[in-house]
């Protein structure tokens, strides 16, 4: 059956959105790309994008609710149903899924009693795993409200998400301090954040996610010649300065192989089982 139209906003809700709103619209040439942040100022009314916000976009922009809903289902960062106020997000991406972010996501499920997207009956906490936080030198990373809580452990993990459900004062590992879902939600509307450190706290890169700028600006290390394992190299010998007839390391010089040498072709060195 067709749903009936959403409910609109009790009219107080409705004059301070709008106000909101126009101010966020003012911003933008084109009204219709307001948008986005006119997603998240619905979201942080009632913590996730409900059918009433997605009517109220539509009318103060001029769409289609078919239009405001193609938008609002595309992009994970809309919530799609109610959810806690911290959302703690595992990265389960390749890197952080081998250092421990599939088991700290495991372990979580099971601590808190939640499966994926899902909230902890007190609405503290809504549990997912993520796709690359773009901290891969942290790894394993996990996000409470976009903020970054680095070099995670399954004990720490827990430790963690206990400290959200009792209210206790927890700090990330860098970035702006903590605060509600709603609250994120508002400031990625464009609204200023008032938290005090907030703007100029940071959340920088760490060295490893530095070295390929660096590379680019010129800012090299000397060259090192490191002998393979098993070379038969003194164990005390020490890495020095290549000269201009040794390869940077020795792992990278040339090797015969099947395709640049006939005389050492390819092929199995041992019968098929052994």
């Amino acid at each position: 059956m067709p749903q009936l139209p959403a409910p609109d906003y009790p009219d107080d809700v409705r004059a301070r959105l709008e106000t909101d709103a126009r101010e966020v619209i003012a911003r933008y040439p084109d009204s219709r790309s307001a948008l986005l942040p006119l997603l998240h100022l619905v979201q942080s009314e009632e913590g996730h994008v409900t059918r009433t916000g997605q009517r109220f976009c539509a009318e103060m922009l001029g769409l289609t609710t078919a239009e405001v809903t193609a938008v609002a289902t595309f992009y994970s960062m809309y919530r799609r149903r109610p959810s806690g106020d911290y959302q703690v997000g595992v990265c389960t991406n390749t890197l952080c899924a081998v250092m421990g972010g599939d088991a700290i996501f495991e372990a979580l499920q099971d601590h808190l009693g939640i499966g994926n997207g899902e909230t902890t009956d007190d609405g503290k906490v809504t549990l997912e795993h993520i796709e690359c936080n773009a901290a891969c030198d942290f790894a394993p990373v996990v996000m409470v409200n976009w903020e970054f809580f680095d070099n995670q452990t399954v004990a720490s993990a827990k430790h963690l998400v206990d400290d959200l459900r009792t209210g206790a004062q927890v700090e990330p590992t860098r970035g702006a301090p903590l605060c509600t879902f709603k609250d994120t939600a508002r400031i990625l509307a464009g609204f200023p954040d008032t938290r005090e450190g907030a703007v100029e706290a940071t959340g920088s890169a760490g060295p490893a996610s530095l070295i390929g700028l660096r590379l680019a600006k010129g800012e090299t290390h000397p060259a090192r010649v490191v002998h393979p394992r098993g070379s038969g190299a003194p164990q005390d010998e020490r890495p020095h300065d290549p000269s201009p007839t040794e390869h940077l390391s020795s792992h990278d010089a040339p090797q015969q192989t099947s395709a640049s040498d006939p005389s050492h072709p390819a092929g199995p060195v041992a019968e098929e089982g052994e």
